[in-house]
């Protein structure tokens, strides 16, 4: 899945999400990351899958195979986006709340998934009670928070004694010729693919960006650490394209 609010209004006849939208930066001005969300919500699950090579459904089943959820269990899906990540949670009998800064992802995922209780929420001032859940999970969205740091300690902070975290998120392969191949992948064929699937592909060349710029699985661990979470550890999935980090409350 830290915005500041704007929605946007369609009228008769205009389409619900703009076409095209000025990326966001690294800077991650909330304002520019929510607009640029709410501007790919209406392909983005079908631009990921393709994007990923259909990898992206293999890293949800690895995701909810680590929170391993009990039935009845309250878990936290923060930025979920149209609650893709968060369907096989309430298959499975917990009661999941898909979280999300971006209106227009949450205004989809109503459309497709109505009986899940989606809930706008800023990833460093989430609106929930201290240890309100027992695990928390993010996939995909902690490097879009325009603090990290800030991000994971609300985490702690709505998450029970004991309770699990499970972050999900693109990092670093682990062989140096395949992370050069990859590299090269995000900035040169990331982007003309994005255009011919995506809603807003220009947004496309951010997240590529900020795949790049993002930290190494270390130093997320680390990270973690600092934000409060006990025994941080990490899996490595598809080579190290992307890490499963896990902390215990």
């Amino acid at each position: 899945m830290a915005p500041r609010q704007r929605t946007h209004s369609p009228g008769r006849g205009k389409a619900p999400y703009p076409r095209r939208v000025a990326r966001a930066d690294l800077d991650k001005q909330p304002s520019d990351v929510r607009r640029m969300f709410d501007a790919v919500a209406q392909r983005y699950d079908v631009t990921n899958d393709v994007l990923s090579l259909g990898q992206d459904r293999r890293w949800r089943k690895e995701v909810f195979d680590a929170v391993a959820p009990e039935r009845g269990e309250l878990v936290l899906d923060l930025a979920a986006g149209t609650g893709t990540s968060s369907q096989p949670f309430a298959d499975a009998g917990a009661v999941v709340v898909p979280c999300d800064f971006s209106l227009g992802m949450l205004q989809v995922g109503k459309q497709h998934r109505p009986r899940l209780p989606f809930t706008a929420g800023d990833g460093t001032r989430l609106p929930f009670a201290d240890e309100a859940f027992d695990a928390v999970t993010i996939s995909f969205g902690l490097r879009n928070i325009v603090d990290p740091l800030a991000g994971l300690r609300e985490m702690r902070r709505v998450t029970r004694s004991g309770g699990r975290l499970v972050v999900c998120e693109f990092s670093h392969p682990t062989w140096t010729p395949f992370r050069t191949v990859y590299v090269e992948y995000l900035m040169r064929a990331l982007p003309p693919v994005a255009r011919a699937v995506s809603s807003s592909p220009d947004a496309y060349v951010y997240l590529a960006e900020s795949i790049r710029a993002w930290p190494d699985q270390q130093a997320l661990a680390d990270l973690v650490a600092e934000a409060g979470w006990q025994r941080p550890e990490w899996r490595n999935l598809s080579g190290g394209i992307v890490a499963l980090h896990r902390a215990t409350a």
